[in-house]
């Protein structure tokens, strides 16, 4: 997973790599991260959605874990969206990052 994360960063990566793989290994990377956070890791789930200018990366977990993902003054989720945005735009694409309630 990491060798796939730093290819992406690095441009390392084909133009021909496919649209889904791509988002696959950022949700991945998401997922990684956040079950690492929260104290209910088995209760996280990780899903995307394409949309006509954007995908959307969607977290969803225990409402008790929301605020570990967060983080103070929202450090934590910004770095995660900053990563993942660095990522897609490698890719040229565009993703973001949500909490579900």
């Amino acid at each position: 997973m990491f060798k796939s994360l730093i290819k992406m960063f690095t441009g390392g990566g084909t133009e021909s790599t496919s649209k889904k793989s791509g988002i696959g290994e950022l949700e991945h990377f998401v997922d990684y991260v956040v079950r690492a956070l929260v104290d209910n890791p088995q209760e996280v789930s990780i899903s995307s959605e394409a949309g006509d200018r954007a995908d959307v990366i969607k977290i969803s977990c225990r409402k008790e874990d929301i605020s570990r993902i967060i983080g103070k003054k929202g450090r934590t989720i910004m770095a995660i969206r900053s990563l993942v945005s660095g990522a897609a735009g490698r890719m040229k694409r565009k993703v973001s990052v949500e909490v579900v309630d």
